[in-house]
């Protein structure tokens, strides 16, 4: 599933993987909107791609004329569609991954039983580990004088979070990472690697839901098995294979590429970088901006009907992408859009999708990015990327640098 030849014309033949495009895709957005706001290409399986704030947010509530049933941003050929649904492994392990990937009626009570794990008291409990874990991460590297900032920071602090929540031993991290990369970045081209990386974070949640079901705990795993549908039946365990292989999927690559992204922008933006060690009453703000302007993540829908909208026919069957990162963009919605403004008022941004499917557990990513960056300037206020051009990005469904050294002055 290799598609690499440059692109001529982005209005009718986009490429999300683009190298350009994952440097820098603000441009290419630019130019749609004005010439093509929703452009269409053939390539990875065929998409939609919306560029303006009104027309993503428009398509993002056509549930279900636009399914959440296939939310990847490429589809796999239809050969590879056709043995994934014959493997016997996938009838034991789920291929759900609720409520993200599920239409009403499913969709609202598999969110139900996630939101109380996620309000804001509930995530405040997760506050003092996540403090900690940033505060031992940087002790390991601040003597050094240089880190790379997404692998040794950025990328560090979401799994050990997620396994936190869970009740899941964090030396499993490691593997964490690994199968979602395998998943969400190299994945999304290979489509072998993906369902092979698939069946194992699958495999791993199956052997957690049976730990759980004969030594149930007070956790996040044994209250989603307690639960029940809207019709209050006993919710099925292969739905919370499911409900959890969401959580490592959406909570690990979204959070540390925001980061990422974030410990970016200040270590190239030095008067950014200043203001915020000297006003850190600005964080909130600050953090609303960032995910504004860095916002990581495209969703895939899949048209379930013929749908006509703003001038465009998309055909049933049809992938469109929720392009949550072009809309923060706009300028018909956001002042000066192409700027970071620390302390921009009335930010109404779409980071974290919008909609039914906005992300459930937004307040656990908001008080992550917060501790890390916090901590980090706490203890590290003077900083800068060392080597720009030598940063590099992933993109597609999650956009985030994966390396990025960042060079530091060590106590005297």
């Amino acid at each position: 599933m290799t598609d690499t030849a440059p692109v001529d014309d982005w209005d009718t033949d986009y490429d999300i993987f683009d190298p350009g495009y994952v440097r820098d895709p603000a441009p290419v957005w630019d130019e749609l909107r004005g010439r093509c706001p929703i452009a269409h290409t053939e390539r990875w399986g065929g998409s939609f791609l919306p560029t303006r704030y009104a027309d993503v947010q428009a398509l993002a509530k056509m549930v279900p004329e636009l399914s959440s049933s296939d939310p990847l941003v490429t589809s796999p050929p239809p050969e590879v569609i056709e043995d994934l649904l014959a493997d016997p492994t996938f009838e034991k392990y789920g291929t759900n991954a609720a409520p993200i990937s599920e239409d009403p009626p499913v969709h609202g009570w598999t969110r139900r039983l996630l939101l109380p794990h996620f309000a804001p008291k509930a995530v405040e409990s997760h506050r003092a580990y996540t403090t900690e874990l940033a505060n031992r991460l940087i002790s390991e590297f601040i003597d050094d004088g240089k880190v790379d900032g997404a692998g040794q920071y950025a990328q560090q602090i979401p799994p050990r979070v997620i396994a936190h929540l869970l009740g899941i031993d964090e030396s499993r991290v490691e593997e964490f990472t690994h199968w979602i990369r395998c998943l969400l970045e190299l994945g999304l081209t290979n489509p072998e690697l993906r369902i092979k990386y698939r069946k194992v974070i699958r495999q791993f949640f199956y052997e957690v839901v049976e730990e759980r079901q004969a030594n149930p705990d007070d956790g996040f795993v044994s209250a989603l098995l307690a639960g029940t549908d809207d019709e209050g039946n006993p919710i099925d365990p292969v739905m919370v294979v499911g409900m959890l292989n969401l959580q490592l999927i959406a909570g690990i690559d979204t959070t540390w590429s925001s980061i990422g992204s974030a410990l970016w922008h200040f270590g190239t933006h030095p008067a950014d970088r200043e203001r915020m060690a000297a006003e850190p009453d600005l964080w909130p703000s600050a953090i609303e901006e960032l995910l504004r302007f860095y916002a990581p993540v495209t969703m895939g829908r899949r048209a379930a009907t013929d749908i006509d909208y703003g001038g465009v026919t998309i055909p049933q069957g049809s992938k469109v992408l929720m392009n949550f990162p072009g809309a923060n963009r706009d300028p018909e919605m956001f002042e000066r859009p192409d700027e970071v403004i620390l302390d921009r008022p009335h930010n109404r941004h779409v980071a974290f999708g919008v909609g039914i499917h906005r992300c459930a557990g937004s307040n656990l990513a908001r008080m992550e990015m917060d501790i890390a960056l916090r901590t980090w300037f706490e203890r590290i206020p003077d900083f800068e990327v060392s080597e720009p051009h030598a940063v590099t990005w992933a993109g597609g469904q999650v956009r985030g640098p994966r390396y990025l050294p960042i060079q530091f002055p060590t106590a005297r």
